[in-house]
């Protein structure tokens, strides 16, 4: 979790190491709603989850180029409660940053935050082996939310109402680890703490197309995980990737590659299951190597981007997992030429590993 606790540094340093002036204000969220378990032996998880988030948020007038390409977004930081209303999940604390993007002149507004979490209740074999969501204390914590806010009283107040989906997860550094979801109604009160003022577009900018060739990519990824199997060991992952992207506009660019998984757990993995299970036939001495080939979006804001690719295995030996992977993650370019990245792999719902990598664009 290490990894989690960089990201929510360098995505603080990009947000707010800016000279801008943007708009500050404090919000309060209350919300109630469902685990949605996504696994069969997680429907004793289930419950009515409720809790309180604090945000600490600043709403952008077009100081920076990005604030306009945008639609003038919000950025900031949040604190977030939760109760699962589960005496097996017990409660947790999450805090990170967050973007929110803004529709309908600022009245729907959509938000994506990612931070890390902390539960007070997770795997224990003896106290808690009920739980078979989360196997440590500190978890990933990813949100999406779809709100409608109404201003008040000159804009001085902001009253909302939405949706809120969160996600849990130690990116299976250590098992169990099937994660929990949740998704609830919200209602939230906003006080802006200056008076707001009018978008300004930066006028002195001169229009760039954002259109580029061909560029190559090769990226290193690192971790550690374990297995399915509890208390079998967390061991280092290295996982190399190539790919070409093409940068299409402003905000778009797609990706083509391949990726080489070098995941030491699975031979350990792989020894356990030809001796635990004879009857499926599995040679102690298959390959623990997997590749695959993807596809993928980057969405570009600043120096930092959103990225989420969709795979497909062409050489896995053991096929212990299905054949598609994916992975979301978050990018930092610190220079054209170099980037850091925080990605969470996953089979669907079912988290593989976060990864930390370090790539070059050429």
């Amino acid at each position: 979790m290490r990894k989690s606790i960089v990201l929510v540094f360098f995505t603080i340093q990009a947000l707010f190491a800016q000279k801008n002036a943007n708009t500050p204000s404090f919000e309060v969220r209350f919300f109630r709603g469902n685990v949605l378990p996504h696994t069969p032996d997680l429907y004793h998880l289930q419950g009515h989850p409720e809790g309180i988030q604090f945000n600490y948020n600043l709403q952008t007038h077009g100081a920076q180029e990005w604030h306009a390409a945008y639609n003038y977004p919000s950025y900031g930081v949040y604190l977030l409660y939760q109760d699962f209303n589960n005496r097996f999940l017990g409660h947790s604390w999450a805090t990170g940053t967050y973007f929110r993007f803004n529709f309908l002149k600022r009245h729907l507004q959509v938000q994506t935050a990612a931070g890390v979490a902390y539960m007070n209740q997770p795997y224990d074999k003896v106290t808690n082996s009920k739980n078979k969501a989360f196997g440590s204390t500190l978890l990933a914590n990813i949100n999406i939310g779809l709100e409608y806010h109404q201003p008040l009283f000159h804009n001085q107040l902001d009253v909302s109402a939405g949706l809120l989906f969160t996600h849990y997860s130690n990116g299976r550094s250590k098992s169990p680890n099937s994660g929990i979801n949740t998704y609830g109604l919200t209602i939230g009160l906003a006080y802006n703490l200056q008076k707001p003022v009018s978008n300004s577009p930066d006028t002195t900018k001169v229009k760039t197309n954002y259109r580029e060739k061909l560029h190559y990519n090769f990226v290193f990824r690192t971790g550690f995980n374990e297995s399915s199997v509890v208390n079998s060991g967390r061991h280092p992952l290295y996982h190399l990737g190539a790919y070409i992207d093409k940068r299409l506009n402003r905000k778009s660019g797609v990706q083509l590659g391949a990726d080489l998984f070098l995941t030491q757990s699975f031979k350990d993995f792989i020894k356990y299951k030809s001796a635990a299970y004879p009857e499926d036939h599995i040679d102690p001495n298959t390959d623990y190597k997997r590749a695959g080939i993807f596809a993928g979006y980057e969405l570009y804001i600043n120096r930092l981007s959103l990225e989420a690719q969709v795979g497909y295995y062409f050489y896995d030996p053991l096929h212990n997992e299905i054949p598609v992977y994916d992975r979301i993650g978050l990018k930092y370019y610190w220079t054209p030429k170099v980037f850091s990245a925080l990605s969470l792999k996953t089979h669907m719902f079912l988290a593989e590993a976060i990864e930390f990598g370090l790539g070059i664009r050429l």
